[in-house]
């Protein structure tokens, strides 16, 4: 792929007048009505490369420009002599992979976390020597064969599949797909998390594998499974469940609706010798909540999906967390502990909080908060950017 040149042949896009400071004070996104767009602007490619200045012709940066999207450009960088290219974002992925080595001694981790890592559109997940990637947007998308050279610069991964099948690619005017990239999936990658390894299916398998934001979670869960008859819903492939049983819970019950995940857990349970302490099953996650009520565990782990994928969803669901929270708080055990967790950005923290309270008094149960977080040091926020600081989540531990 020839290098993506930003010199004096790349468009040039001026933002309006009294519409600069937001991006000048450091946000990297501008919208489609902070900008002169003329036909020629419209016309562009989405995903090119454009100079972007100010109403008096100062540079502002290099961005990747779409026309048909309402975040029309994302900054990649202020200098605008900088190429865009396979150098440029082996030079990021150094610098992602340097932080994540302070934090991590293991290889298994979100390598790049968008806008955050200064990667605006990609997200990348190691699992060692293999990765996921996802390019959200068209300028990723355009992106992505400098992305490919840059990571065999960098890491040199056996495998690299790309997961581009997130619904906001079709707000991008992208397709949707799952495939290949690089290297070999002969052997299926793997991921260890407090001793307990899991085999992964990166092509077929949820998101981009696996959920490295609620590492954290997970280990203050284990910490207090011992001894305990551990619930856990929406268990994907069994990581908190299968990190409860390492810890020492009594006896583990999994529920998921994904058959794929239910095998994938129930491998992992095999192959960790875990498998005699859990069992998981099939099902609705509400639905086995009201079939299991008049039972009792020391642990209720309730990680749902997103309630909340778009504004129109804000009623309903903010309203499923208190749902969630009324079927999950009568299964606890007198002086158990349950866990939530909100993974829609668009839902404020103190709403998740405040539904999460209206159901557990409508379940007639009392407690408190003895801990909250979210994301992991691998999972970086842009300080501009309150949406990648999505993840919210709450320990309870009830009377």
């Amino acid at each position: 792929m020839p290098a993506l040149a930003t010199d004096q042949a790349v468009p040039v896009l001026r933002v309006k007048a009294r519409e600069e400071r937001r991006v000048k004070g450091g946000h990297p996104w501008i919208y489609s009505n902070e900008l002169e767009l003329d036909a020629k602007a419209k016309a562009l490619t989405p995903g090119s490369l454009v100079r972007v200045i100010d109403a008096h012709g100062s540079n502002i940066g290099i961005a990747s420009f779409n026309p048909h999207s309402l975040i029309a450009a994302r900054l990649w960088t202020a200098d605008t002599d900088a190429r865009i290219d396979a150098g440029f974002l082996a030079g990021r992925l150094r610098s992602a992979l340097h932080l994540r080595e302070r934090f991590f001694p293991q290889p298994y981790y979100r390598l790049v976390h968008a806008e955050a890592d200064g990667f605006p559109g990609f997200v990348i997940d190691r699992y060692n020597d293999a990765v996921a990637v996802q390019a959200n947007t068209a300028g990723a998308e355009r992106l992505t064969p400098a992305l490919l050279e840059a990571l065999e610069a960098v890491l040199k991964p056996r495998a690299v599949v790309l997961r581009n099948d997130t619904a906001v690619r079709r707000l991008e005017g992208l397709e949707l797909e799952v495939k290949l990239a690089a290297g070999s999936l002969e052997t299926k990658p793997l991921v260890e998390e407090g001793g307990v390894r899991f085999t992964l299916d990166l092509l077929e398998g949820q998101k981009t594998g696996w959920y490295f934001d609620l590492a954290e979670a997970r280990t203050r869960l284990a910490s207090l499974a011992e001894g305990q008859e551990v619930l856990d819903c929406y268990c994907h492939i069994g990581a908190f469940a299968l990190r409860a049983a390492k810890a020492g819970a009594r006896s583990v019950l999994g529920i998921d609706r994904s058959e794929l995940g239910i095998a994938l857990a129930s491998r992992a349970a095999e192959e960790n010798g875990l498998s005699h302490i859990t069992r998981f099953e099939k099902g609705d996650a509400f639905e086995a909540l009201e079939k299991l009520q008049g039972r009792r565990f020391g642990v209720v782990i309730t990680d749902p999906p997103n309630f909340v994928k778009s504004r129109k969803d804000l009623g309903p669901g903010s309203r499923a967390y208190r749902k969630l929270a009324k079927l999950a708080a009568p299964l606890v055990a007198p002086g158990g502990f349950w866990f939530v967790a909100c993974c829609a950005h668009l839902l404020p923290g103190d709403l998740f909080a405040k539904e999460v309270a209206i159901g557990l008094s409508q379940a007639g149960r009392q407690g408190r908060i003895v801990l909250s977080g979210g994301a992991g040091p691998d999972h970086p926020v842009h300080p501009h950017l309150p949406e990648s600081a999505y993840l919210k989540w709450q320990v309870l531990q009830l009377d």
